[in-house]
């Protein structure tokens, strides 16, 4: 167990293996589904974080999927990654999970079982930590570790907070520190340090619980979470969908203190140069590249960003705080606009 370390499978860990979205978009162009239900409140038509289906006038189902490769060498630490992150789209959509389904995919040949037992029993740990079971899943034997869930949950009709329904004048807030994905590239170089990696597994494994609080906030108009595509591109869906322009102040984003001291020595992840090339014709970033690196940073497991009437974000705040988010910040603002991103 000592010698195995579970990154050398994986040709990109975390929400950093995430197909670019230039390369998702085309994809995803043209969908053969031409007929939506009334009944499906959310599907793909936003790039929301989770399908959201209506069951009746009180209750609407939440489903998402997410898995990926190692982030990190400890097998424990992966399936607690793995598995907060993926229940983070439940909450970002306004929900309360119910149950959840594993989504496993193990070389054989390479992992010993106990290896494996210890990804399983990590996921399984922070889904008792949010009040749900892993109900059932499904597995198979693949070439390098990949592990996630199928999420379940359950929001009022009325309550579910889209990515796509911000307003202009809105605060925008960040409830988790930038960086993770400037850490695992660290990690991966043997430059992170033991407080380094103590802060990734911190943010990483902090489950998004808030999300279900801004539920019943009628100020709070649009939730998302920010991962793989990093904070400009989640931002930037933002803007999309709702059909304005944001702007953020730097200054003002929380930062891993150790991430940004990688990053102006020149470490990055590989997809925060893919991001940028994704998107990047509608981001502007005043100031120096590593800035760039910080906003394009793919975020495993990262924090909601809420759109929320200004007079109300001290009490949007708060709701963090009351869940142990004492870094969440107001980062920006969103005003009537081209669909752009503006990085002062």
């Amino acid at each position: 167990m000592d010698k195995i370390k579970l990154t050398q499978f994986s040709h990109g860990g975390g929400c950093g293996c995430k197909i670019a979205p230039a390369v998702l978009a085309r994809l995803i162009a043209e969908s053969p589904l031409k007929t939506i239900p009334a009944d499906l409140l959310v599907g793909v038509e936003t790039s929301d974080d989770a399908a959201v289906y209506r069951l009746n006038d009180e209750q609407a189902i939440i489903a998402t999927t997410d898995f990926f490769t190692p982030i990190v060498d400890d097998p424990w630490d992966f399936g607690r990654i793995a598995a907060t992150n993926a229940l983070s789209d439940v909450y970002a959509m306004g929900g309360k999970p119910i149950f959840a389904l594993a989504v496993v995919g193990m070389p054989l040949d390479k992992l010993p079982e106990e290896a494996i037992r210890l990804i399983l029993a990590g996921g399984e740990s922070i889904c008792a930590e949010a009040g749900i079971p892993i109900a059932g899943g499904h597995s198979i034997d693949v070439l390098e570790p990949i592990y996630g869930l199928v999420g379940l949950g359950v929001v009022h009709p009325k309550k579910v907070k889209r990515n796509s329904a911000a307003r202009a004048g809105d605060a925008l807030i960040l409830g988790k520190p930038l960086g993770i994905g400037v850490l695992s590239a660290a990690l991966k170089k043997g430059l992170l340090t033991g407080h380094g990696y103590g802060e990734m597994i911190r943010w990483t494994t902090k489950i998004n619980v808030t999300g279900a609080a801004l539920s019943d906030m009628d100020a709070v108009h649009a939730v998302t979470d920010v991962t793989g595509f990093g904070l400009a591109g989640h931002l930037l869906e933002i803007c999309r969908g709702s059909k304005l322009a944001a702007t953020v102040e730097f200054d003002k984003l929380p930062l891993i203190p150790e991430a940004v001291q990688h990053v102006q020595a020149g470490i990055a992840t590989g997809a925060s140069t893919r991001n940028w090339a994704g998107y990047g014709h509608d981001v502007k970033i005043n100031g120096e590249e590593w800035r760039q690196k910080m906003v394009t940073d793919p975020q495993t497991s990262g924090g909601l960003l809420v759109a929320c009437a200004a007079e109300a974000a001290d009490a949007v705040l708060a709701a963090f705080r009351a869940d142990g988010f004492a870094e969440a910040a107001v980062i920006g603002r969103l005003a009537e606009g081209e669909a752009r991103v503006t990085v002062v």
